[in-house]
């Protein structure tokens, strides 16, 4: 799997060759699964149906029960992740945000992932 480096606001990272790009590695895949979880439901004018369904299972105030369901789908369904092995996640209503932290084994090793989504 080659995978192009995000820099640290989420652009494509340039100018370095082969240093741009993570090539069979965990991070190329915990970087695909941050990608495709920020990816929403009905954005990628090429396949609507693809994305995270942040609007009818993730957000809002009664979603606690789908939620969790959706990111694991989402994480799983990610070319080069194995099994999701271990999985947290916290709402804070006061600042309006939503935290995963998941630990997962991909095709070339574990890697963790954490973000305020």
């Amino acid at each position: 799997m080659r995978y192009r480096k995000l820099d640290s606001s989420g652009d494509y990272t340039f100018g370095n060759q082969q240093a741009d790009f993570y090539r069979d590695n965990p991070e190329a895949v915990g970087q695909a699964v941050m990608t495709r979880l920020r990816l929403n439901k009905g954005e990628w004018f090429i396949d609507i149906a693809d994305g995270t369904p942040w609007n009818t299972e993730v957000l809002g105030e009664r979603s606690a029960a789908t939620r969790d369901a959706a990111i694991k789908k989402r994480i799983l369904g990610t070319p080069g992740v194995v099994q999701i092995d271990s999985y947290d996640s916290s709402v804070n209503p006061e600042t309006r945000r939503f935290t995963v932290t998941a630990t997962i084994t991909t095709a070339y090793g574990q890697t963790s992932i954490s973000e305020n989504l």
